[in-house]
């Protein structure tokens, strides 16, 4: 028997014999093992063990049996958690015998502990500010899909789904698709995409096996963590590597468009796969990756946002409503942008029964865009984490993420995701006082492009507008020609036939053709129309949405309680840098000329990259008095943009415990937000309307701030125009005439949105811990809230004189030739503006939520939300959008272990209609009402865990938001390995 032989069998020998032992000596260390159980005498497995105010931890294996290798010094107190158990500290002043812990099942939330609220631990219940948690208990209980489905269901919180791989939390009103006021963060990453400007909180987030909880804040957070966090924010935060140890598997099968409405019932599958190991509580790491696939929810919603009666359609012609409307402009349909003074033709000289007529508006066809957007959807995210600790205290931790993702979601039009993927890496020192974090964002949109730009130049492709015009105008004609004449009783079928003659010929959906072309145009990273001027000319614009950046973040905060005593003192600062490179239709390198700055280089790029920056500092000032029942916090941030004066955001708040179950709080907080990169520095060349940012130099050399009229003037007035009867429709004279239903827009500079917010709230236990009540109410009042504004510049003339107003009319002519009735114009410029509003906003709200364990482990949950604006006195320059139902909520009832193994869940969700409002969709929401359940089973024997549940049972469809996805029921079944080889 030679050496390593000996030294094999003496290893195994002992690593056998280890469990027996309650500690040994390891180079200074010793090992504390022990036994957690439930309170039947049950192991429990998965059980977190650590040890106070250090970053020793561990969890508990298949027998609930627990090991952790540790050199603190005794006494110290080790903390015990579960999943549905009340936590339990335990002093511990000797190692002489292993531990054996029983824990006491518990179905509230109400020893919960937060970090989001102070950016630092403290009580659920003595938050100075409302805040909801999320255990690892809730999500599983949840009967959402995937975890991130059970944010739904949080008290306060409207969820917005652009697409089965891409959901947008938001509270408290002003809600939009790509919510720049609503922070999401995953352990402490910012997870808002800043060229793409959209949360990506889910898409590139943790995977269902190694989410441990989710903490959502609703309202300002602005105070703490900066000029983002404007409505509330959500704190995603994964599992510990040293606490959460061993491989685990994840797998599900699910089934949408059960009804075959639109799409044939799909099949929607997710896998996931999660290892972690830790090496005597000195070093571990984890890897996590997971890939879901399906059919994507569609938008197919035909509604009419511009119908006949409207001055931007045609209400002097009765005979063209519902179907027959001639300025069709869908929810779902691009295009057809009659509403926007977009994509339409002029028709004059039209006589009816004999009677002139006004002009008649003609929209383009368009095309909807199922046939635009290809439903298969795919989300490919992985992440690995590596930490040491180099003192029981201290650990330093490397973290890399990366996420792939398909889908749809709204900025200012639909963008259609194509292997867009964001990377993240990131670097963070964390000690017992301390807390040191860099971390760089990198993002590239991969195949995407543009759903708008699409649809435009695939009906200019076919023919510029004022080709398509003629062939209309030509074939109305001739249409009256062979019929006698146009007749209230032939209109219509007039006005159809005239559309298909000048569509004869455009490609169609379906066809190999349409396919080609379509290939052909989100291939090409140029929106701009060009063809529109030439008829028959070959595509020129394109659809390609080419967005790279890099957004590098550092931050640091340090505890300086022990050093000041007096009261407890956090501070810290954090600075952002955003590195755009410019892609010619999205963010240009604006020290280039402006004719060329969306022309290539030599080198094929579009210039120097541009660069956005922003830096920031807080304090905070907690204290407690009358024996720790008055808690008094006190913070002030101070923020600064090169592009805006510093501003400071101060939050005052008090908590006031009657005694450990009853809390009541007070906040007061201002905050401001800068415009978010997109906001900022969009420069987006998207045909007929330029879509640009706030900051005020971008303005220079197009005059949109000073020399621009409204959109809603235009529109009003080029209806007023076109109505005049018979020779005088569209004339110059007639334009002169209706001069002053022109409104100058007079823009202001741009500055930082504010918000000023109180809040009032309790939270509670009644009734021997079987009640929890948590009810909040706020009050916001916005300051320069921003917002975008469609403007018309005069081209080469100044607002107010003849040819400024001239150059407003919708009807196509000569820019250099005169006529009898039409004098030479250069025309107009659109431009949709980020800005600032003039009017002052308030809302208003308060939410309620109860929970009542009232036999055994069953448990029955509701709460409601009101949100309310204020009304306006007087009209803004544009619509804010508030976008809130006034009431909604939702109720649940479960047990997560009805008998032994078996759990179930039944969730039923409700919110009131309401009305949408946006540049792409104006519309009312119908009220939602649906039901969610799930039932799960354990079989522990397998550390396996079995979920079949369904979304939306009864498959009620349903939207969101105006313009957004149908939604319908989703049933699916789940398996979870978990912990396997977790000692």
């Amino acid at each position: 028997m030679n050496f390593f032989t000996k030294a094999f069998k003496t290893t195994i020998l002992f690593l056998a014999l280890l469990p027996a032992f309650s500690y040994a000596q390891l180079n200074g260390s010793y090992i504390l093992s022990g036994q957690v159980n439930d309170d039947a005498g049950h192991p429990l497995i998965g059980s977190t063990v650590s040890i106070k105010g250090t970053t020793n931890g561990t969890s508990t294996d298949t027998l609930g049996r627990f090991s952790l290798t540790t050199n603190a010094k005794l006494p110290y107190t080790l903390i015990f958690t579960a999943v549905g158990f009340k936590p339990q500290e335990f002093l511990i002043k000797n190692v002489n015998s292993a531990l054996n812990i029983q824990l006491v099942s518990q179905s509230l939330l109400i020893n919960e502990v937060v970090v989001t609220a102070s950016r630092k631990e403290e009580k659920l219940l003595r938050s100075p500010v409302a805040i909801e948690k999320l255990d690892i208990k809730a999500l599983k209980q949840s009967p959402g899909a995937s975890f991130y489905d059970a944010l739904e269901n949080v008290k306060g919180v409207q969820m917005t789904t652009t697409s089965l791989t891409l959901k947008v939390p938001n509270t408290r009103g002003f809600n939009s698709p790509n919510n720049f006021r609503f922070m999401q963060l995953v352990d402490g990453v910012d997870m808002q995409s800043a060229t793409l400007g959209v949360p990506l909180g889910n898409a590139i987030g943790p995977t269902e096996l190694d989410i441990a909880s989710v903490e959502i804040t609703p309202g300002a957070a602005a105070a703490l963590y900066g000029t983002n966090a404007l409505n509330g924010l959500a704190n995603l935060i994964t599992k510990d590597p040293f606490k959460y140890q061993g491989l685990s598997f994840y797998h599900r099968t699910g089934v949408n468009h059960v009804d075959g409405i639109g799409i044939r019932p799909s099949v929607i599958t997710e896998d996931a796969f999660r290892y972690a190991k830790a090496f005597n509580n000195k070093f571990a790491f984890k890897i996590n990756a997971s890939y879901m696939q399906g059919e994507d929810w569609q938008s197919n919603t035909q509604l009419d946002q511009n119908p006949g009666n409207l001055k931007t359609a045609n209400p002097a012609y009765p005979e063209l409503t519902g179907a027959a409307n001639a300025a069709y402009d869908g929810w779902n349909k691009y295009g057809d942008d009659a509403l926007a003074g977009s994509n339409t033709v002029v028709i004059k000289g039209i006589t009816v029964n004999g009677v002139a007529r006004p002009n008649l508006t003609v929209a383009r066809t368009g095309y909807n865009e199922v046939d635009l957007v290809d439903p298969k959807v795919s989300n490919l995210k992985f992440d690995a984490a590596l930490a040491y600790n180099l003192t029981p205290t201290t650990q330093l931790s490397y973290s890399y993420r990366i996420g792939r993702m398909d889908g749809v979601f709204q900025r200012g039009n639909k963008i259609a995701l194509n292997g867009a993927i964001v990377q993240n890496h990131k670097v963070e020192l964390k000690g017992k006082d301390f807390l040191v974090r860099g971390y760089v964002s990198l993002e590239n949109t991969g195949d995407s492009y543009n759903v708008k730009p699409l649809a435009d130049n695939l009906d200019l492709n076919h023919a510029s507008n004022s080709a398509w015009g003629t062939l209309y105008k030509n074939a109305l004609t001739a249409y009256a020609n062979a019929n006698g004449g146009l007749t209230s009783a032939n209109l219509v079928a007039a006005t159809q036939a005239a559309r298909t003659a000048a569509d004869a010929g455009r490609v169609e959906p379906g066809t190999q053709a349409f396919n080609d072309l379509k290939n052909t145009i989100i291939g090409i990273n140029n929106w701009d129309i060009k063809s529109s001027l030439i008829p028959n000319a070959p595509v020129t614009g394109g659809a390609a949405l080419v967005q790279q950046s890099r957004m590098y973040n550092g931050e640091a905060q340090w505890d300086l309680t022990d050093k000041v005593k007096v009261f407890d003192l956090l501070v810290g600062a954090d600075a952002r840098v955003y590195q755009i490179i410019p892609d010619g239709n999205n963010f240009v390198d604006f020290s280039r000329p402006i004719t060329e700055r969306n022309t290539p280089l030599s080198d094929g790029s579009f210039g120097s990259d541009v660069y956005y920056k922003k830096f920031g500092g807080f304090a905070q000032i907690t204290k407690t008095f009358f024996d720790e029942k008055l808690k008094l916090f006190g913070s002030v941030r101070l923020d600064y943009n090169p592009y805006f004066d510093p501003k400071f955001t101060p939050r005052l708040a008090a908590v006031y415990s009657v005694n450990e179950d009853h809390n009541f709080r007070f906040t007061f907080q201002n905050g401001y937000r800068f415009p978010a990169l997109f906001e900022a520095l969009s420069y987006v060349n998207n045909g007929r309307v330029k879509r640009v940012g706030s900051l005020d130099f971008i303005n220079d050399g197009l005059g949109y701030l000073g020399n621009s009229y409204t959109q809603a003037s235009v529109a009003t007035f080029n209806a007023a125009v076109n109505a005049a009867p018979g020779s005088a429709s569209g004339t110059d004279a007639t334009a002169l005439a209706n001069r002053n239903l022109l409104q100058v827009a007079d823009l202001p500079r741009a500055r930082p949105e504010q918000i000023t917010s109180y809040e009032v709230g309790y939270k509670g236990i009644l009734a021997d811990n079987k009640v929890f009540v948590d009810i909040d109410a706020y009050t916001n009042t916005y300051n320069g809230f921003l917002g975008q504004i469609q403007v018309y510049v005069p081209n080469g003339v100044t607002v107010g004189s003849d040819a400024a107003v001239l150059a407003m009319l919708d009807i196509n002519r000569d820019p250099t030739t005169a006529t009898a009735n039409n004098a030479a114009s250069l025309g107009q410029s659109r431009y949709r503006v980020y800005t600032n509003a003039k009017n002052t906003y308030h809302n208003y709200g308060s939410s309620a939520g109860i929970s009542y364990n009232f036999y055994k482990r069953y448990t029955i949950s509701g709460n409601a939300s009101f949100n309310k604006m204020k009304g306006q006195d007087a009209a803004d320059i544009f619509v804010t959008g508030f976008n809130t139902p006034e009431w909604s909520g939702n109720v649940s009832f479960g047990n997560r272990e009805v008998v032994k193994n078996v759990g179930f869940n039944i969730v039923y969700k409700w919110q009131q209609a309401y009305l949408w409002e946006s540049p792409l969709v104006t519309g009312t929401v119908p009220a939602i009402s649906t039901v969610d359940a799930q039932v799960t089973f354990k079989v522990p024997v397998y550390n396996a865990t079995f979920k079949v549940g369904g979304t939306n049972l009864f498959n009620k469809r349903y939207i969101q938001y105006a313009g957004g996805p149908t939604i319908g029921g989703l049933y699916y079944a789940s398996v979870t390995l978990d912990g396997l080889l977790s000692k």
